[in-house]
């Protein structure tokens, strides 16, 4: 009987997930271009702009990671809540930038402004291949999370392999059809859910287990102090210098990470959907509130240790819902199994769409078959990457896993060719290129070769110092690049005081050679 009412809740809602990609699409015909489709048309309000990018901080990681992590380690989770802060920090300034750069050029992702900061429209196929590398598995953790609330507040009905297929299924259907407007609609109906589950779960749980938070944070720091302070239970020393998570990886992985999420293609996807930059300015003071939810399942996985002690591996994630499905009645167990299942979809959906986007925009344009098609080629390299990840996490799990240590230490690797050419005319192809592949090169055989952290600083860090190294000593030491084009066509800037207006280079319908040069 709980299986069937958890399963039931579950499936309701679904249903309403696939019907509001749907609706997303009312009054626009037939979903417009691949500008519609990929970026909402440029037309996404200050509310659907932050639902959809604090989607970007709650995946499946916020209820099995989050608490994963908290009943392994400890404070080194805050890690967090302190790079996802900072980076909204920067996103104040990178944001609008990105946006309006976009914006006066046509551009709908970062392999459209490399392409167009360089000149050498196939410079954004080889970024738009890298970047996939480093996606490709946030989709399939996604589908690996979603399948595991699925099988686990089914009470074990539901098997894990066929609770994979239901998330590739939804997912992958939805964002076919609606893009990016459906992600930002059903962002709406996730974060009502992850509000109102998150904050019961903050008040029911100590107060169920332990009769209060008082008694629990007692037991806490008399039991497990270890967990309180870096580097955390197991971490190592505690010096920052040794191989755990200590001060420096902390202070290295938070710097990294801030820097690197506000170019993740994700993130610029969000960016380029909004309708002015100031909707983004506002965006970026308000999420920093939302982390403050991040501390519940970081929490509870502390709580766990006292209620279900003994959990190792994979099985530590799973920390919070053996918390709920024992304290909670089968219908509010099946709720937050809802919005944990949406934490997965959301990012999932913006993970496929910024993939198929990338390619149908940057890679198979290139092709001329393919050139006027642009969006119907994306949509189908939503299925394809889909289908591959769902295929790996059949077969070879471990694959995608193994890669997934480098997701953000790789792509942190094109902010100099991103970030740093936008600002920086000086900046040729040949350093920027350069560095590149040092960099991309340093961190694969760090993290492979298990030198991460290295001397207690991230090794995606010590990679990106290489990068630049590289970038400058060849930038400097090199030929400047020809290009006749004034600055104004090539750098970016902080579009403030500007009206929106101004900044249409062209009508919406711009072709997709108009980026190249």
């Amino acid at each position: 009987m709980n299986a069937a009412v958890a399963t039931s809740v579950f499936a309701v809602f679904m249903v309403a997930t696939v019907a509001l990609g749907l609706l997303a699409l009312r009054g626009r015909g037939k979903g417009g271009g691949l500008a519609e489709w990929s970026v909402g048309g440029r037309s996404l309000g200050p509310v659907f702009i932050w639902v959809l990018m604090a989607g970007e901080g709650y995946t499946s990681f916020s209820y099995l990671g989050a608490a994963g992590w908290g009943y392994n380690y400890g404070a080194p989770v805050l890690y967090v809540v302190a790079y996802m802060s900072c980076g909204y920090a920067i996103g104040y300034v990178v944001g609008p930038m990105l946006w309006a750069y976009a914006r006066r050029h046509g551009l709908v992702g970062i392999t459209d402004m490399v392409a167009h900061r360089f000149g050498r429209p196939w410079l954004g196929a080889v970024v738009a291949v890298l970047a996939t590398v480093f996606l490709l598995p946030y989709i399939q953790l996604q589908i690996t999370g979603m399948g595991v609330v699925l099988s686990v507040i089914s009470y074990g009905a539901v098997s894990l392999n066929w609770a994979y297929f239901v998330a590739f299924a939804v997912t992958t259907g939805f964002v076919v059809v609606s893009g990016l407007r459906g992600s930002a609609w059903v962002s709406v109906l996730k974060d009502v859910l992850v509000i109102a589950t998150l904050g019961f779960l903050a008040f029911s749980v100590p107060l169920h287990y332990f009769d209060g938070y008082g008694p629990f944070l007692d037991r806490l720091v008399t039991e497990k102090g270890e967990w309180l302070t870096l580097p955390g239970h197991g971490g190592g020393s505690g010096d920052g210098g040794g191989s755990g998570f200590g001060e420096l990886w902390f202070i290295s992985t938070t710097f990294l990470n801030s820097l690197t999420v506000v170019i993740f293609p994700t993130t610029v996807a969000g960016y380029l959907g909004a309708r002015s930059a100031d909707a983004l300015r506002r965006n970026a003071m308000y999420l920093p509130a939302y982390n403050v939810l991040l501390f519940v399942p970081m929490l509870l996985g502390l709580a766990a240790l006292f209620v279900v002690p003994g959990l190792t591996g994979a099985e530590s994630n799973l920390a919070l819902f053996k918390l709920v499905v024992d304290a909670l009645p089968a219908w509010a167990v099946g709720l937050v199994g809802v919005a944990a299942a949406l934490s997965s979809i959301v990012p999932m959906a913006v993970f496929m769409l910024v993939i198929g986007t990338m390619w149908g925009r940057s890679v198979l344009s290139l092709v001329p078959r393919f050139a006027e098609r642009q969006k119907s080629a994306a949509q189908v390299v939503v299925v394809v990457a889909g289908s591959l990840a769902l295929l790996l996490t059949y077969t070879a799990p471990n694959t995608l896993v193994r890669l997934s240590l480098i997701s953000y230490e790789g792509m942190a690797q094109l902010l100099p060719m991103v970030l740093l050419a936008l600002v920086w005319r000086r900046l040729t192809f040949r350093g920027a290129f350069s560095g590149l592949i040092v960099g991309v090169a340093v961190v694969c055989a760090l993290v492979f070769t298990g030198n991460d952290p290295v001397g207690g600083v991230n090794a995606g860090l010590v990679a990106l110092a290489a990068n630049l190294a590289v970038a400058l000593a060849v930038t400097l030491a090199g030929p400047r690049d020809a290009d006749p084009r004034p600055d104004a066509e090539v750098l970016a800037h902080d579009p403030v005081g500007e009206e929106d207006e101004s900044l249409d280079a062209a009508p919406a319908a711009r072709s997709a050679s108009d980026h190249r040069v």
